[in-house]
């Protein structure tokens, strides 16, 4: 019994002294501090510039506003996204002002027509007129003439009395001939004057209902419509312009919508000042779009422009460049417009040593990082060989498989 009774005595002093070790040594676990860790590792380093774009067709067709007309207000208009086929209508415009005018042309017209018809009508009646008055001038004329021919058995005084009359005659045909010739063109002038005004109405007639043609904006082929903002439908303080819609008023010329050929795409962004010195055309790039977070496409610098623009997205405004990334693959989920994240590969230096830019810490002139061993953190003073915006490489101060904290211990800081 005896033995029984020291035995449990034993056991639970055993047991309250395994529950107070367990106990320390949870609370002195959880005084410390948990500092997060990353091993270094070799591998490619890959320093890259990250942009935010657009994706934008190589090619595209730009559907505008017609350049003449008036009160351009667009009636009819497709969504946007919309599948469209060659000759259907994309966007119309209220033709009411140009009907209305169309009807005054197309009276004018007939106006023009008739007074041709009166022209040609007082040119016939002013010739046959003149000449009748000089047919009768000419047989009066002839009757004179025969009268001098018998001179010879009248008395010299009555034969110059009918000589006289004679050459009377014979002047006033010759002035009639004038007039007949005179009225004819008098007469031919009016009806080429009716005749212009008539074309001229015609031309009116056929360059409305040419306008009236053009309110209707047609797809020259098939596609996808993407609608362009309406940069007056923005308010002073708005940063980005909605899209056109219906009931808006487009300006001769605007450019209401796009169809774009999607089958070669492109994203165009925007590089500061300071990146546009790093940036090579021909360099690799990797670029994901928002709306297709899936797939990852690889593209190429093609092109940076060689002046500055002003950018007043931010205040003060900074001097930015614009750069071309030609995307190679193409997905029938991309849409003109659609935001874009860009990685440009800057430099690749592969077999190097790794570690997370966060890794490393300055200490005066130094460059250190915090290698765990066991209970102990060491301090290393390392050398950089590159830094990127992700990831530094080592030259020397470490060795693949260390593992480094990511931030920095308590109390690491008192001696810088």
């Amino acid at each position: 019994m005896k033995r029984t009774v020291i035995a449990a005595a034993i056991l639970v002093a055993a047991g309250a002294l395994s529950a107070a070790g367990v106990a320390a040594f949870r609370r002195d676990r959880a005084s410390r501090p948990r500092v997060p860790t990353a091993v270094v590792t070799r591998g490619t380093f890959v320093d890259f510039l990250q942009l935010r774009g657009e994706i934008r067709p190589v090619r595209s067709v730009v559907l505008s506003a017609p350049s003449s007309g008036a009160d351009l207000q667009i009636v009819a208009l497709v969504n946007n996204g919309a599948a469209v086929a060659a000759g259907d209508v994309v966007v119309e415009f209220d033709p009411t002002v140009q009907q209305r005018t169309l009807e005054t042309k197309q009276s004018e017209l007939k106006q023009a027509e008739a007074e041709i018809d009166r022209a040609a009508a007082e040119l016939t009646r002013r010739a046959e007129a003149a000449g009748s008055e000089l047919a009768e001038a000419r047989k009066k004329a002839e009757r004179a003439r025969l009268d001098v021919e018998a001179n010879e058995l009248r008395p010299r005084l009555d034969a110059e009395k009918f000589v006289i009359v004679l050459s009377d005659a014979e002047v006033h045909v010759r002035e009639l001939e004038q007039k007949v010739q005179g009225e004819r063109a008098a007469a031919a002038a009016d009806v080429a004057i009716a005749r212009q005004k008539r074309d001229k109405a015609r031309y009116d007639v056929e360059e409305t209902e040419r306008i009236i043609a053009a309110l209707k904006v047609r797809a020259p082929a098939g596609g996808t419509i993407s609608l362009l903002p309406n940069p007056r439908a923005g308010g002073p303080f708005s940063r980005a312009a909605p899209e056109f819609r219906r009931g808006d008023r487009a300006w001769f010329g605007a450019p209401i919508a796009e169809l774009p050929d999607l089958s070669a795409v492109r994203m165009t962004a925007r590089v500061d000042e300071f990146d546009r010195g790093r940036l090579q055309a021909g360099s690799a790039v990797s670029v994901r779009v928002d709306a297709v977070p899936d797939r990852e496409l690889t593209g190429t610098l093609k092109d940076i422009s060689v002046v500055a623009k002003p950018d007043f997205s931010s205040w003060p405004p900074s001097r930015t460049f614009d750069l071309v990334i030609d995307i190679g693959q193409t997905d029938r989920r991309l849409r003109p417009g659609m935001s874009a994240s860009a990685r440009v590969e800057l430099d690749r230096m592969p077999g190097v040593l790794l570690v997370p830019a966060g890794a490393l810490f300055q200490r005066g002139a130094a460059t250190i990082a915090y290698v765990a061993g066991g209970s102990a953190t060491e301090v290393r003073a390392v050398t950089v060989l590159r830094r990127g915006r992700d990831q530094v490489a080592i030259a020397s101060g470490l060795h693949e498989g260390d593992r480094i904290a990511l931030a920095e211990p308590d109390g690491a800081g008192d001696g810088k």
